[in-house]
């Protein structure tokens, strides 16, 4: 006998996921799509051939239910018998959802086996959240019909580096660099005017006199030699202004400047899409010749969705535009970025546009 389970906490009714339990649309969006069999109540088949951890369609018989608190399937996989049992448990926050699964005719193997908890635990953790969540929307909002979502429904909170507001900041620093200019203007014009260069006067016998109070001032000498002329000492001590002072432009060759580096490259992909939402990746690239620094990606999100989770860059909102930056990139590499987007419709809608350095993404 070989046992399988998962268990998850729900911020939901147990009456409402036993709806996603045993309703065949709400089944089919969040775990395989279902084919009722003609004329045999409570039977089913789950279209499981393909997923992770299973080779075939699986066959399901309902044997024991008692809403809203236990659902008991026996199952067939092309031969391996097995019974599931979902456990649903009130809680003071919602309620908690267990689900095992024990074989009892035949097995799976080790590489069969692991994948498929995996996708058990996906399915209970990731995927049926989701589906509640929009259910429960559409209880909330009675003036919802087949368009999006109104005004009324609460928004979706943003984690991760993007939770301060960015436009506080823009204008935080906007004030603060408007007042250093004001103040930066003010110093200068109450600044006196630069003085020109003067010659220092030639000592005179007043100077002499004044510097030597009582005394009888000597008598300047009489050989004018030996006293510098104004006119010399003016002419020595400013600086020359004619035009052969000034270098010369034709003489002096000015380097051509650098060549534009090479734009950076970036391409959009949905990595994987399921009921509400989707991971999408973007690839930037650097084909240049050095390494930049300076790179920004600028995701414009459909109507209605959110970033839930980044991987591989800083990130910030505002509204439905998301700007990635990251640290440099080398000459010739590239960096990944991955990012989940909730949708508030159950059919997920990539992003409306992906720009790198105002050049659109490949791939979009």
């Amino acid at each position: 006998m070989i046992e399988i389970g998962a268990q998850v906490e729900l911020s939901h009714p147990a009456e409402r996921v036993w709806r996603a339990l045993t309703d065949r649309e709400l089944l089919g969006r969040w775990f395989a799509d279902v084919e009722l069999v003609e004329g045999v109540p409570d039977r089913m088949l789950l279209r499981t051939a393909g997923l992770p951890g299973f080779q075939a369609d699986v066959e399901v018989e309902v044997t024991e239910r008692r809403e809203p608190d236990l659902l008991v399937l026996a199952c067939d996989e092309a031969g391996r018998l097995s019974e599931v049992t979902c456990d649903v448990t009130a809680t003071t926050q919602g309620c908690r959802l267990e689900v095992r699964e024990v074989t009892t005719h035949g097995g799976w193997s080790v590489e069969q086996q692991k994948p498929r908890e995996q996708q058990l635990r996906q399915a209970l953790t990731v995927r049926l959240p989701a589906i509640l969540d929009w259910f429960a929307f559409q209880q909330v909002d009675l003036r919802r019909a087949d368009g999006g979502m109104t005004a009324e429904l609460p928004l979706v909170g943003v984690r991760g580096r993007a939770g301060r507001n960015p436009r506080r900041r823009r204008t935080l620093v906007a004030v603060v660099a408007g007042a250093v200019l004001v103040a930066g203007t003010a110093a200068w014009v109450t600044l006196p005017p630069d003085p020109k260069p003067v010659a220092a006067p030639a000592p005179s016998a007043t100077a002499s006199a004044t510097l030597t109070p009582g005394r009888t001032a000597a008598a300047p000498a009489a050989t004018p030699s030996t006293r510098p002329s104004r006119t010399t000492a003016s002419a020595t001590s400013r600086p020359s202004r004619t035009p052969s002072a000034k270098p010369s432009r034709t003489s002096t060759s000015v380097a051509p400047p650098p060549p534009p580096p090479t734009p950076m490259s970036a391409r959009y992909e949905t990595d994987s899409s399921r009921l509400f939402g989707y991971t999408g990746e973007i690839v930037v690239g650097n084909p240049g010749a050095a390494s930049v620094a300076d790179w920004a990606v600028v995701v414009t999100l459909a109507e209605g969705t959110t970033v839930d989770d980044v991987d591989g860059a800083n990130w910030r909102q505002d509204g439905r535009t998301i700007t990635f930056t990251g640290t440099a990139v080398a000459a010739g590499g590239s960096r990944t970025i991955s990012f989940d987007v909730r949708d508030s419709r159950p059919k997920a809608r990539e992003p409306e546009s992906c720009t790198i350095g105002g050049q659109p993404c490949t791939g979009l």
